[in-house]
């Protein structure tokens, strides 16, 4: 064999069935190839397991699909580019045209747009209520038909918890499907309910470290074998590379959530107490207005913490410029220590009276509290906090 030819087909070097690798390799090549014709097409036509094109499935894209299913205790996964892909991908294969989507003033913003805006454009219709209005969410479900309703919790940024057992229970009753962003609340909360879909943005908790962008589709096999089509055609799923980087977040994935949670608790509380602050909005604390079915709902309560200033826009100004730990950055669930201030979190498309249902203030800050030592990070806070105090 020539040179030329030899580098374009390299030597085998396999390894034995009983040798294993600890770590899954990167199936970092866009086609597959079988042995024959004949058994190609089987596997086109599913008869045969196997793999054909990277841009429908992948090896290690396919191991994180199972992984992310199994943590959430449904069936089967799609994994994609990004967590708004996941969004678009969802809205776009489970309605049509003439359909109804009942949603919530505390969406978050690119889900929102995409309802009121793309799917507004392909004739897909909304209603829009706060997540808190049990008897609204019952009564536009029972008024008209709803396709789906499309909710999270908690709610980004202020926390807000749906009552996931009376929202699903009526939208089944009436014949709704029911769509939870659960990138806030995590694959191991939420699985005993009956969602039907739950979404995630992988780039968050699931990645953990801020390196790597992602988002998932999770669901029973029936939808999701219904939704995999669109979503291949549509041509977002997750790079093989990327899937990796993922599944090495994964590993670590109960111990930061552990560790988050418990330094967000202790740093609700802390906050509760600072005369700068005038409300926390954690729902591990006793006097979030849903503790209650937040406790019921959760294994524990997340590590994103928001609260209101005082002193309002410039105060929180003044913070995000003081803190040391806490970097000015969007996104969340990184192992990192992250601010958005009100500047930065101010919703987009939503009407005086929505804006004032959304909770979202002049001096509204979320954390998303990492693994830094948490006596450090309360120091921060603390010095910061004094500053912004006397701004």
């Amino acid at each position: 064999m020539k040179g030329r030819t030899r580098v374009n087909h390299p030597p085998d070097a396999p390894v034995p069935a009983d040798n294993h690798p600890l770590v899954a390799p990167i199936h970092q090549s866009v086609k597959f190839a079988f042995e024959s014709l004949e058994e190609t097409m089987r596997a086109y036509r599913g008869e045969r397991p196997g793999y054909f094109y990277t841009r429908k499935s992948n090896p290690t894209t396919r191991q994180l699909e199972k992984l992310l299913a199994e943590l959430q205790g449904r069936d089967d996964c799609i994994a994609l580019g990004s967590g708004v892909a996941a969004v678009s991908g969802c809205l776009l294969s489970l309605t049509r045209s003439g359909d109804h989507i009942l949603c919530f003033v505390e969406t978050y913003d690119p889900s929102r747009h995409l309802i009121q805006e793309l799917m507004g454009r392909f004739g897909v219709q909304h209603t829009m209520l706060s997540i808190e209005d049990d008897a609204g969410i019952e009564r536009v479900l029972a008024e008209r038909p709803i396709k789906l309703v499309w909710f999270e919790s908690p709610t980004n940024p202020v926390t807000r918890i749906a009552d996931l057992g009376r929202i699903t229970r009526a939208a089944h009753a009436h014949g709704a499907l029911t769509v939870l962003d659960n990138t806030f609340a995590g694959f191991h909360n939420h699985g005993q309910y009956g969602i039907d879909v739950f979404v995630h943005s992988l780039t968050k908790y699931a990645s953990g470290h801020g390196d790597v962008m992602g988002g998932a589709i999770i669901g029973r096999d029936e939808l999701i074998r219904g939704m995999r089509r669109d979503t291949v055609e549509l041509g977002a799923l997750l790079d093989p590379h990327a899937a990796f980087l993922v599944m090495r977040g994964m590993k670590t994935y109960y111990l930061r959530q552990e560790a988050q949670a418990a330094s967000a608790a202790r740093i609700a509380k802390f906050l509760a107490g600072h005369p700068a602050v005038a409300r926390v909005h954690y729902p591990g604390l006793a006097d979030h207005p849903r503790h209650a079915l937040a406790r019921e709902q959760m294994k524990d309560f997340g590590s994103i913490v928001s609260f209101d200033l005082a002193g309002g826009l410039d105060s929180a100004r003044v913070l995000a410029d003081a803190l040391e730990f806490f970097a000015i950055s969007p996104s969340l669930g990184s192992v990192e220590s992250l601010i958005m201030p009100a500047q930065l979190l101010r919703p987009r498309g939503l009407s005086a009276e929505q804006l004032a249902i959304s909770g979202i203030g002049d001096g509204t800050v979320r954390l998303s509290i990492g693994i830094e030592d948490c006596n450090d990070l309360i120091a921060d806070l603390d010095a910061a906090l004094g500053r912004a105090a006397d701004a």
